[in-house]
């Protein structure tokens, strides 16, 4: 997902401990090992594990790994002395032989458009549906703004825009201007024309709006297709199809129906729209669902005084698993997302757990979460969330490690959506020790806050923090170095090169793993309860103490 950042040396890296309570744990000094940090990354990511696809045979391997490397390092299983939480999910496969048909133009599934369904009918078939134009797709009554007003979408498929519409025009200060809210999120979208009554809905891809190519679309939404097992009665409500359709052939589409979609944006970005195109579309392909748990990985240190309170992390451990319709290379092997921030977890336990051996136990609990299915969308943290071993509101915190920064130390240190909680106070006061200062993520348009598992955590009030990297290196041999590697991983996200690579510069991950260390330590041996600031969506939630 995101880059992180560095620590005090090199190899064998000494986190600067800020001291706490009385536990006498401000003289434990803690080892970051880089090698057993590089074995981490490199065995989750080898192709023995087969791109660590949820409910497949690389998922047992991860398991597997991930249990053992916990029990070794001293913790223990959080489910009841199991490390493992059953997350029961549903895989949805659509035949790659799609039928498409939109305003009498045929569309070629994978090159022009990606449809799927979360629906367990064997057969998706849709003849003749009405297709209209909803802006961007949002009901947002405390933004006045709702594409949905006056119009019935009962049968109807939805045709939207990536992104939100603060992103095309933020100097009409809408919504949070090039800064991606929720409303932003693919996720969000398909839920708002389900509860609108929609048969399908249609994301337009957008490279810029969504920060993302079309390449990350057809590798992440083609093939089975992971999500938590739900309700009938939400199930009856879900629209039947959902994807997204390239640019070219959006503007095709509209271009049938007399219309611009260029003009239609920036329409949209100015106020509420609602066009039906009148056109319609033809659909069909086969469908099935299977059912199979899938598991989160869950382990915990307990505290000293009390016990009942943890301090969480997570990492999801998942990734795209293998595509067997590609040539050549067909393991997602997910090295950097997520292998890298699974290993660093396994590295924080570890000296939490020495740091425990050595006569200084924290007051609160540490509890350390392996997330599974969050590539399809937060799935494994969003039922730990609605399902948590330990309650809610005994959860202190959560800090999330989903990618780490492999490009080397430096000044900076990014706090993705910077201004949420007084949790990224604890971050602040940790980087005095590594002279370095907190800064806002480059790309907030991404919607970074809300791509990760720290979100489902957020949404329950849990004070949440995802954080790492930097954009100015230490020095020019460095920003060489970046500037090199940067080229050589260009086009990786969410893709079969996404892969280990033994010349990579981990000192900065390394000293991110060290703020998070010092941020957590400090927190666990205290009795504050960081909350959210006024300004934040989850203020109502759990509200900051100092406003």
């Amino acid at each position: 997902m995101r880059h992180i950042i560095p620590l005090c040396a090199a190899m064998v890296v000494s986190a600067c401990s800020q001291g706490s309570s009385d536990t006498g744990s401000e003289h434990f000094t803690p080892n970051f090992d880089e090698q057993r940090f590089r074995d981490d990354i490199q065995i989750l990511s080898s192709d023995r594990f087969e791109g660590r696809a949820p409910t497949t045979h690389g998922e047992k391997l991860t398991l597997d790994y991930l249990s053992n490397a916990f029990a070794q390092a001293g913790l223990v299983g959080a489910n009841q002395g199991s490390f493992l939480q059953a997350v029961p999910m549903v895989s949805y496969t659509a035949s790659e032989n799609q039928s498409i048909t939109m305003a009498g133009i045929d569309l070629s599934y994978r090159q022009d458009i990606v449809l799927s369904s979360r629906h367990q009918n064997e057969q998706i078939d849709i003849s003749q549906a009405p297709l209209v134009f909803v802006g961007y797709g949002v009901n947002a009554p405390e933004y006045d703004w709702n594409d949905y007003q006056g119009i019935d979408m009962k049968g109807k498929i939805a045709i939207m825009l990536v992104n939100d519409p603060g992103f095309a025009q933020p100097e009409l200060s809408r919504f949070n201007g090039k800064a991606m809210t929720y409303y932003g999120r693919w996720s969000y979208k398909f839920e708002e024309a389900s509860r609108q009554g929609a048969l399908g809905a249609i994301i337009i891809h957008d490279t810029k709006p969504a920060s993302y190519p079309w390449s990350v679309v057809e590798n992440s939404w083609t093939g089975p297709q992971q999500d938590l097992v739900l309700s009938q009665e939400v199930m009856d409500q879900r629209v039947q199809i959902e994807g997204w359709i390239q640019l070219p052939q959006a503007q095709a589409l509209f271009s049938k129906a007399g219309l611009s979609l260029d003009t239609l944006m920036d329409r949209a970005a100015a106020a509420p729209i609602a066009i039906d195109l009148n056109q319609t579309a033809d659909i069909a392909f086969a469908n099935s669902a299977t059912f199979t748990d899938s598991y989160n990985v869950v382990a915990t240190l307990p505290g000293k005084a009390a016990a009942d309170e943890h301090v969480l992390f997570t990492a999801h451990w998942d990734h795209i698993g293998v595509d067997d319709s590609k040539q050549g290379d067909k393991i997602y092997n997910g090295a950097l997302d997520n292998a890298s921030g699974t290993a660093g977890i396994l590295e924080i336990a570890r000296q939490f757990s020495q740091q425990a051996k050595q006569g200084h136990p924290n007051d609160r609990s540490i509890t350390f979460i392996a997330t599974t299915g969050e590539e399809q969308g937060l799935l494994g943290s969003r039922y730990y969330a609605a399902n948590p071993i330990y309650p809610i509101d005994k959860s202190v915190a959560i800090f999330n490690l989903d990618s780490t920064n492999v490009y080397g130390k430096t000044k900076d240190y990014t706090i993705v959506g910077k201004g949420k909680s007084e949790l990224e106070t604890y971050l602040e006061a940790a980087l005095v020790s590594q002279n370095r200062t907190a800064v806002s993520e480059r790309n907030p348009q991404s919607g970074g806050f809300f791509r990760s598992d720290h979100f489902s955590f957020a949404q329950k009030g849990v004070p949440a923090v995802f954080a790492g990297g930097g954009t100015q290196p230490i020095d020019e041999a460095t920003a060489a170095y970046k500037a090199e590697m940067k080229q050589k991983m260009k086009g990786c996200y969410h893709n079969v090169c996404d892969e280990y690579r033994a010349d990579w510069d981990l000192s900065g991950a390394l000293q991110d793993l060290a703020i998070y260390y010092q941020a957590a330590h400090q927190l666990a041996n205290s009795s504050d309860w960081p909350g959210y600031y006024p300004a934040t969506e989850f203020h109502h939630l759990r509200p900051a103490k100092q406003e």
